[in-house]
């Protein structure tokens, strides 16, 4: 064996056996040797623009995108893939776009290591490609459309896009001494990718894509090189747990829309790089068919998730290696129930640094000070949820209404039967005349 493929084998050992891998001599040997191993990030759905309630989190995408850098150049990766919903809305702002930007560059360690992002349902598939001329010389492939043709390119680093189709390219790196085989396929409703496939209406998704995407691994793929996949579709694995999708998410599955299921993913694809849920999860079945997750908690069903960027180590014919690095950027998002106000108070000041949905059990409404001095104690309550109590012993029997009383008898009458006879305090009637005057 050659010294090179003693090196090389010596540090694929190291990286399998490490969780993060921090000696300082790996960057440098790898710089020496072609790799034997394809070293790629996969990350997904960083929603940048997003808000949190009425708070901008662009703060927090800052670090946690910076984070994300500096473990591509520690774990000296090959490519990059962001697998879509690169922004939250198809109309981000000037702050979202340069950061996106300025983030990619950064990604490609001066157009050396290729950045492949898709759309995803977020974003705007022409806003995606409008910087595509200018990406590419920075080594930075945007795909807005299922329907796409990455243009061919060479550049001086040594990058070669040497062959393209629609929905699959082929690249080469001086890094790496085999070709790279990318199907892709960026998010396009279900009547739009039966369109752009020819397929009839009675054809379901399923197949449609099934017989996309195994045409193009007959034509061009095979053991010789790496062969992945990325696409932003909701993917589950038949038989397996129905992923839910984020709170607050645009769902990809609505009404009778058809499944797709991971087994549509050619056997000849090693790696099906995925984005869309919000949670690291695999549902493959072949081969690893992965969401790599969003960089940050973006609802509070997403609260006390681990979120992580993958590292994925893949050699020609073979089986891959995946290592989660987790991320710790950015406030956690936490729900609490307590059950007193006092409670409330005592956990709000320990648990300042978080964005925080608080539900308060009782058996009286907060009164308008209460819920001042909660806000007051904590800046970042994004929802306060009154949970008043019910009487066990609540009386069912239906009761004739007296209509010849004035309103606020009614009034009260009306709102003592909807809370169980609680009386409604001064500040609920007060907004009640005020309705009325109004």
């Amino acid at each position: 064996m050659c010294f090179a493929n003693i090196i090389s084998s010596v540090l694929h050992y190291l990286s399998r056996h490490s969780y993060t891998f921090t000696l300082p001599i790996f960057p440098i040997l790898s710089s020496y040797f072609k790799n034997d191993i394809m070293r790629l990030l996969h990350t997904a759905d960083w929603h940048l623009g997003k808000r949190l309630g009425p708070h901008l989190r662009l703060a927090e995408q800052q670090a946690v995108l910076e984070e994300i850098c500096q473990i591509a150049e520690a774990q000296s990766v090959d490519m990059v893939v962001v697998a879509g919903d690169l922004f939250d809305n198809n109309n981000p702002s000037a702050e979202a776009i340069e950061l996106l930007y300025k983030t990619l560059k950064r990604l490609t360690r001066n157009a050396t290591v290729p950045v492949v992002a898709i759309a995803g349902n977020h974003d705007s598939p022409d806003r995606i490609n409008m910087a595509d001329v200018l990406a590419r010389e920075n080594g930075i492939i945007f795909i807005g459309q299922p329907t796409d043709t990455v243009p061919i390119f060479d550049l001086a680093t040594g990058i070669r896009l040497q062959q393209s189709t629609v929905g699959f390219f082929e690249i080469t790196l001086p890094t790496v001494p085999f070709p790279i085989r990318v199907l892709h396929t960026a998010f396009a409703n279900e009547v739009r990718l039966k369109e752009y496939f020819g397929e009839d209406k009675q054809t379901s998704l399923q197949e449609s894509l099934a017989r996309k995407w195994e045409t193009l691994a007959t034509d061009y793929c095979n053991a010789d090189g790496i062969n992945i996949l990325t696409t932003h579709l909701y993917v589950l694995k038949q038989g397996g747990e129905v992923l839910e999708e984020p709170e607050g998410e645009k769902p990809l599955n609505i009404g009778n829309a058809d499944a797709l299921y991971s087994h549509s993913i050619p056997s000849t694809v090693q790696y099906a790089a995925l984005g869309h849920l919000h949670r690291c999860h695999d549902v493959g079945i072949h081969q690893p068919v992965v969401y790599s997750g969003s960089p940050l908690c973006y609802s509070f069903s997403e609260a006390g998730q681990q979120k992580s960027v993958s590292i994925i180590e893949i050699t020609p014919g073979t089986l891959v290696h995946q290592t989660i690095i987790p991320l710790y950027s950015g406030k956690p998002l936490k729900r609490k129930t307590v059950y007193s106000f006092s409670e409330a108070i005592e956990w709000l000041e320990a648990n300042q640094n978080s964005w925080v949905e608080l539900t308060i059990v009782s058996d009286t409404f907060l009164q308008t000070q209460e819920r001042k001095q909660l806000y007051q104690t904590h800046q970042g309550i994004i929802h306060l949820i009154p949970k008043v109590l019910e009487d066990a012993e609540e009386n069912t029997t239906m009761k004739e209404v007296n209509l010849e009383q004035d309103i606020d008898t009614l009034f009260k009458d009306y709102f003592k039967s909807r809370h169980n006879g609680q009386e409604p305090n001064d500040e609920i009637i007060h907004i009640f005349h005020e309705i009325v005057n109004s």
